[in-house]
């Protein structure tokens, strides 16, 4: 990882426990489905300027805007409470969590500013330069710089960035252009909110702390070479809508319907073990009441296992849509890359309206 975990949990040594602060971690801050789209109502999803190639029609990762014939600028901003109690990796956390939706986009990041609140006098100053140093090593190594930012006193501390990158616009990669006969593709495991409120419960073990942690911080690099791949059809990142609430995005910007073997999903090893015994972040419940009525799972399934994929995710993996001839040389492509635990989840079915668009079988 390049870094070391400290301590059983990473929070022994910590003067202060920063999730102590935190209504909410990570991207499980997000804003419930349901009041987001009453947020956006009267946001206009059109806009006059066609050099907007992508704005937040269909809720997608990150704005795209063409400048030239071969260049379109990406843009995203990102920022959330601590998920962790160690600063650095927080720090980390969030950064790669932002420049995750650059290479959702199929770009790649060209400079970043850094978005910083936190509790002064609260937090010493040794602590949140731990946080900034975790997100300038991240920008480091996606080899672009930390160009400035913006701080301000908060109760709750926040950090993340806002980071511009670069796409070809004829390679942006969208979350709405799933096509019938793709196979959907997940790059890493997810269970990312249960693992991390297990955490802060105290009922993670060392091993699931270091998993986590290796997941969490891993950059999605990848992004910027599926985009130019034949084939890859539509990307997005899992985040605080869980894997199922990004399903959900994808297929109702692609009027499509997602099967997904669930048997095939990969998920860290504790997590299952860890819902079972309720530790659940609130926000998994709450994404399940946003759009429960668009899932649909086998009769067997109880609510353990339903929570484990509407669970938000912080820095998630990639979700892909690829042409089914296409999926072996995608699929060795991303193994090469480092992605050990990738997986083919499901199929793009065509929609009827008639039932729900995204479904979960055994």
């Amino acid at each position: 990882m390049g870094f070391q975990v400290a301590g059983k949990l990473g929070t022994e040594s910590l003067a202060v426990r920063l999730t102590q602060f935190s209504q909410g971690g990570g991207c499980g801050c997000k804003v419930e489905p349901e009041t987001l789209h009453a947020l956006l109502a009267n946001v206009p999803k059109k806009h006059a300027n066609k050099s907007l190639l992508v704005g937040i029609e269909n809720h997608d990762d990150a704005a795209v805007y063409q400048i030239n014939e071969h260049q379109a600028l990406v843009f995203t901003n990102d920022f959330f409470a601590p998920i962790v109690d160690d600063p650095y990796i927080y720090g980390r956390v969030a950064a790669a969590n932002a420049l995750s939706d650059v290479y959702a986009m199929g770009g790649d990041p060209l400079l970043a500013n850094a978005i910083l609140g936190y509790p002064v006098g609260k937090l010493t100053v040794e602590t949140v330069q731990e946080i900034m140093r975790g997100g300038t090593d991240v920008c480091q190594e996606a080899g672009i710089p930390l160009a400035g930012g913006h701080t301000i006193d908060n109760p709750q501390p926040i950090y993340g960035l806002a980071a511009v990158g670069m796409v070809h616009p004829d390679m942006v990669r969208t979350n709405a252009a799933s096509r019938v006969g793709d196979v959907l593709i997940l790059t890493r495991p997810i269970g990312i909110g249960i693992m991390t409120t297990a955490v802060k419960t105290g009922n993670l073990s060392p091993a699931g702390y270091v998993e986590l942690i290796e997941n969490i911080t891993t950059l999605n690099k990848v992004g910027s070479w599926l985009g130019k791949q034949r084939g890859v059809h539509a990307m997005t990142d899992i985040t605080g809508f869980g894997l199922a609430g990004h399903l959900l995005e994808m297929a109702k910007g692609a009027r499509v319907r997602m099967r997904i073997q669930a048997s095939a999903v990969p998920v860290m090893e504790e997590a299952w073990s860890l819902v079972v015994e309720g530790v659940v972040p609130t926000a998994a419940y709450r994404n399940m009441n946003g759009y429960a009525d668009s899932l649909s799972f086998d009769d067997e399934w109880n609510i353990d296992h339903q929570l484990v994929f509407t669970d938000p995710q912080t820095n998630g993996g990639l979700l892909i849509s690829v042409a089914a001839d296409q999926a072996d040389t995608i699929l060795s492509g991303l193994r090469e890359r480092g992605c050990q635990k990738v997986a083919v989840i499901g199929e793009v079915t065509a929609y009827t309206g008639t039932d729900a668009p995204v479904i979960f079988s055994r």
